[in-house]
């Protein structure tokens, strides 16, 4: 897959939206260079194994302008650094305990002068601050995850979703979706309803909103 096809699938993005998307591979093929932050099988696959899966969020959820995201695990930056393209009047705050993929991930920003996006090297349960939506791809169980973020989900609700949980997983979900069944409220989006092809056949959206 190529960059061009990504705007296949978000026809809507403006021209210097494109532009940074058209970046993202040069900035992380330079940085990894240096550091191993993508295999090189999965640089090959760049714009779909990370641009294309971390928009799905944006195939779910159209965040509407002031929300606050964070983006737990972040790594490489994703899907934060997808998203904060996709919405520019939303902001990111994308956070990792590996201090070199932080500098990573500050260094992208500021190449892609993305002035929505803050960049902070912490533990998600150390952080005392709340969000509209918590996002992250597969950093560990959802149950641990949870546990992790449950009391970074503000109160008060901007969007037409209730504020919560939207993570990327692939793989059989239930066993750990079950001991969250009774707190949360459960929606699983499997990704091949918005993209073909083989990888995301098996790739899903989680989305968890805790119940009243």
């Amino acid at each position: 897959m190529d960059v061009e096809q990504i705007f296949e699938f978000f026809p809507r993005l403006s021209t210097p939206q494109q532009t940074k998307i058209r970046a993202l591979k040069p900035l992380y093929e330079a940085w990894n260079a240096q550091i191993n932050l993508i295999s090189r099988k999965d640089m090959d696959h760049f714009y779909e194994k990370h641009v294309l899966h971390s928009l799905a969020i944006a195939n779910f959820m159209h965040f509407k302008p002031g929300t606050r995201v964070l983006d737990v695990g972040t790594g490489g930056g994703f899907p934060g650094i997808p998203l904060a393209i996709r919405f520019p009047q939303v902001q990111f705050l994308l956070i990792d305990s590996i201090g070199k993929k932080i500098k990573v991930v500050q260094d992208i920003a500021e190449s892609l002068e993305l002035s929505n996006v803050e960049v902070q090297q912490i533990r998600a349960e150390q952080l005392d601050q709340s969000f509209d939506f918590i996002v992250s791809r597969a950093v560990a169980k959802l149950d641990t995850f949870v546990q992790w973020t449950q009391n970074s989900i503000h109160q008060k609700q901007i969007n037409t979703k209730k504020n919560g949980i939207l993570y990327l997983k692939g793989g059989e979900l239930e066993e750990e979706l079950s001991p969250l069944k009774k707190r949360y409220h459960i929606q699983l989006t499997s990704l091949s309803k918005y993209y073909p092809g083989e990888f995301f056949e098996t790739k899903k959206l989680v989305y968890l909103y805790p119940r009243k």
